[in-house]
C-alpha cells in the first residue's frame, strides 16, 4: 500500500490492474496512484509545481497505461467507429489520429479517447475513464456488419516536453522527426515492436508510445528513461495545470454522460457536418439550430494564493443565487494564477462575468474566462542540433 498525500491510503491488490510500467513507477519513488478506468494510474513524484516545470522545460515519462485500450477492427470496423462518433471519420486517414468523442442517442459524450488507425481495417480508442469498448459491443450487436471488437495487448506511455523529440530519436532513430502532430507509425526501440502517436495530454511538445508486448513494460520503460538520461527525464504524473491552461478536459468530472459537445467550450467544432448518420446526430443538429442552456467555461480566480486541489465541485453564485458549479481549479505556475473549469447558464458564458465561488479553502471569486488559457502551437518536434547544424 501507498500512503496519499492527503493521509487517504490506497491498497494495492488483484482487483485493480496494472500497466506494464507499474514496477518502472515504484523504483521511479511514485508517492500516490489514482484509480481510472479500473487500473492504476500514477498521480505524484514530487511537488506538483516541479513535474510542472520539467513538463516545459525537459523531457518527462508518463505511465498512462490506464487509457485501455479498445480495438476495432474488420472489413467494416471503418463503419463501426464511424457510428459511435460526430467526428467525419471518412476524412481519416491511415497513420492518422483524431481526438473522437463517443457520442450517445442523446448527444452525450460517452467518452473522449484518442483514436489511432494505425492501419488498413485497424482503430484505436485510447480511452478516458468508462468502458467505450462495451459501448461499441452494444453498437456492434446492432449493426450488420463483419467487425471486431477487441482489447489488444497495446499500453501506452507518454514522452512528453520540448527534449522529448531528441529523447525518442535516440532509441527509434530520426524519422521521429517526421512524425506530424496527430499521426502516428511504427517503430522499434531497440528491438521492442512500439507505434509512437504524435500527442499528448498536456499541448507540449510530445508522443505517445504504444507498447505492443506487454510482457516488456520493464523493458520499454528503462529504455526510454536511459535514452532520456542526458536530459535530465524524470517520470512525473498527468500534469493538472498544464492540461488546465491547454483546455484539455476530464471526462467524468468537467463532463458526464448528460453534457453534449455543445455544451463545453471547444468541443461545437468536433460536431461535423456529414452525410452519414451516426449515434445523437439527429438531437446534436437539434442543438445546433437551437442552441443550448448551459456551457462550461474557463474561471480566473481572484486569489494568488495557490490552490492546493479540489476534492468536490464547488459551488458558483451570481446576484445572489447559485447558478453552477467549478469543476476544476488548480495553481497554474506559468501564469501565476489560479485558473480552472466552470458550469454556467449560457448567459452568463461570456468572458468577465464575476461569479462568487465556496470552495473548500473558503470563497473563492472569480470571473468567467475563455478556453483555453494558453493556446500554444502545434509544431513538429525541435529538430536536434546536428541535423539543424547540417
Amino acid at each position: 500500500m501507498t500512503t496519499h498525500p492527503t493521509t487517504t491510503t490506497l491498497y494495492f491488490g488483484p482487483w485493480y490492474r496494472r500497466s506494464p510500467y507499474f514496477d518502472g513507477t515504484q523504483r521511479a519513488g511514485c508517492k500516490a496512484y489514482d484509480v481510472y478506468n479500473k487500473m492504476y494510474l500514477p498521480a505524484e513524484y514530487d511537488d506538483p509545481a516541479v513535474e510542472y516545470q520539467a513538463l516545459q522545460d525537459g523531457v518527462t515519462l508518463w505511465d498512462v497505461g490506464c487509457e485501455r485500450t479498445v480495438q476495432i477492427s474488420g472489413p467494416d470496423a471503418d463503419r463501426l467507429v464511424d457510428a459511435i462518433t460526430c467526428r467525419d471519420l471518412t476524412r481519416c486517414a491511415v497513420k492518422q489520429c483524431k481526438y473522437m468523442l463517443v457520442t450517445a442517442p442523446h448527444g452525450g459524450i460517452v467518452n473522449d479517447p484518442v483514436l489511432v488507425h494505425p492501419e488498413e481495417n485497424v482503430w484505436w480508442m485510447q480511452l478516458a475513464d468508462s468502458d467505450a469498448g462495451l459501448y461499441a459491443l452494444g453498437a456492434l450487436s446492432q449493426l450488420d456488419l463483419d467487425a471486431e471488437v477487441s482489447y489488444p495487448d497495446v499500453h501506452p506511455c507518454q514522452v512528453q516536453g520540448p527534449l522529448s523529440g531528441r529523447t525518442l530519436a535516440k532509441l527509434v532513430g530520426e524519422r521521429i522527426f517526421d512524425l506530424n502532430y496527430y499521426w502516428c507509425d511504427h517503430f522499434r526501440a531497440g528491438d521492442i515492436p512500439v507505434v509512437i502517436t504524435r500527442t499528448g495530454w498536456s499541448a507540449v511538445p510530445g508522443f505517445e508510445v504504444n507498447l505492443l508486448d506487454g510482457s516488456r513494460g520493464d523493458e520499454l520503460w528503462d529504455a526510454i528513461m536511459a535514452a532520456g538520461e542526458e536530459f535530465s527525464i524524470r517520470p512525473i504524473a498527468p500534469n493538472e495545470a498544464r492540461r488546465v491552461e491547454a483546455g484539455i478536459f476530464n471526462c467524468g468530472s468537467d463532463f458526464t454522460l448528460a453534457d453534449t459537445p455543445f455544451h463545453i467550450s471547444g468541443l461545437e467544432r468536433l460536431v461535423e457536418e456529414q452525410a452519414q448518420d451516426y449515434v445523437g446526430k439527429e438531437a446534436l443538429e437539434r442543438l445546433r439550430r437551437e442552441g443550448v442552456d448551459r456551457k462550461l467555461v474557463g474561471i480566473e480566480f481572484d486569489s494568488r494564493e495557490p490552490l492546493t486541489g479540489i476534492t468536490v465541485t464547488w459551488p458558483a453564485h451570481h446576484g445572489g443565487r447559485q447558478v453552477g458549479r467549478v469543476t476544476d481549479a488548480v495553481w497554474s505556475p506559468g501564469l501565476g494564477r489560479n485558473i480552472g473549469y466552470v458550469w454556467v447558464p449560457i448567459d452568463l458564458a461570456a468572458p468577465g462575468t464575476r461569479l462568487e465561488v465556496e470552495s473548500e479553502h473558503g470563497d473563492m471569486p472569480g470571473v468567467t474566462a475563455e478556453v483555453p488559457f494558453v493556446d500554444p502551437r502545434k509544431e513538429r518536434p525541435a529538430e536536434p542540433l546536428s541535423r539543424v547544424a547540417g
